[in-house]
């Protein structure tokens, strides 16, 4: 028996309840992973709230990192041939705030030796959303864009991404996380007000977009000041605003977000693999603490990622 937490019904983290449940024997196609370290992400517990009574309960947590202990007949993963005992990071799995489960074979990847369990679990949900920011304002080198919530996990990434590409990032944060923006190549910028006036300073050219990954009115007010192209305005977290004011939105939910996430998966892989993408992780909990760990998420300042170890 392996244990796995479970969404009751939509509502608060107070629906959450941590069960015993059957792993079955994957079949063709599919791999059983012994969960070392199960990512967290605030759409975790978010999408606990939301959706029809009648589909629930349902299992928690996207994304994990572990050891496979069963392989399919005839299967390999994303990245190739695997074995029982090789070390494995899977994205985007369902339920993965458990202690082992089977997966689609096609959502798994070997994991970098350069990353820890708690890294690798924590990887590819950010990573990807990141990746698709910069894919749809067309993020290029020379460019200077701004990022609002840089110090955050989808910031600390597109940070780093967005030095790949040669482009320069103005990151907003709280003081108190200045030197996480810098340490990753930002130029870091208070939020609140004269906002806009202090990002013209920083970037006397200009910013070609805007990336919101905090969705509030300030964010969203000062990219629609500072870019003249709506095109290259996206947020991940003013959806109803991005509708009524016609810039972009993105989420994982939606078909061609998450088919360009499932297609750019190996190539973050890859990077983490060189040393070039890294997913700085500032505490862990035990699987049994993970509503402690979902509040701290989603009410704290973590600095960094937070992983679940059964």
């Amino acid at each position: 028996m392996a244990l796995q937490w479970i969404a009751t019904r939509p509502g608060d983290l107070d629906v959450l309840v941590l069960e015993e449940h059957d792993v079955p024997a994957p079949g063709p196609g599919e791999v059983t992973v012994e969960v070392r370290a199960a990512g967290m992400n605030p759409a975790d517990a978010k999408h606990v709230a939301r959706g029809r009574a009648e589909d629930f309960p349902r299992p928690v947590g996207y994304e994990v990192a572990g050891v496979v202990t069963a392989v399919g007949p005839d299967t390999s993963i994303a990245s190739g041939d695997v074995a029982v005992g090789d070390e494995v990071l899977a994205f985007r799995v369902a339920g993965g705030w458990a202690s082992e489960l089977t997966v689609p074979a096609r959502d798994v990847f070997a994991k970098p030796a350069a990353l820890s369990f708690d890294e690798a679990a924590n990887l590819l949900l950010a990573g990807s959303t990141a990746a698709e920011m910069l894919h749809v304002t067309g993020v290029g080198e020379g460019d200077t864009v701004l990022v609002h919530g840089a110090s955050g996990a989808v910031g600390v990434s597109l940070l780093q991404q967005a030095a790949l590409l040669g482009a320069s990032v103005v990151g907003t944060a709280g003081p108190h996380s200045f030197d996480t923006v810098a340490r990753f190549g930002g130029t870091p910028v208070a939020y609140g007000p004269g906002l806009a006036e202090r990002v013209r300073e920083l970037a006397p050219g200009g910013v070609v977009a805007a990336l919101d990954c905090v969705g509030t009115d300030e964010a969203v007010d000062v990219s629609l000041a500072l870019v003249a192209d709506r095109d290259r305005v996206v947020t991940i977290a003013a959806a109803d605003r991005a509708r009524a004011e016609g810039f972009r939105a993105i989420a994982g939910a939606m078909p061609a977000s998450a088919a360009f996430r499932d297609a750019v998966r190996g190539d973050l892989v890859r990077l983490a693999a060189e040393g070039r993408l890294v997913v700085p992780v500032a505490r862990t909990f035990a699987l049994a603490d993970a509503v402690e760990a979902a509040r701290l998420l989603r009410e704290g300042h973590p600095g960094g990622k937070l992983a679940l170890r059964p």
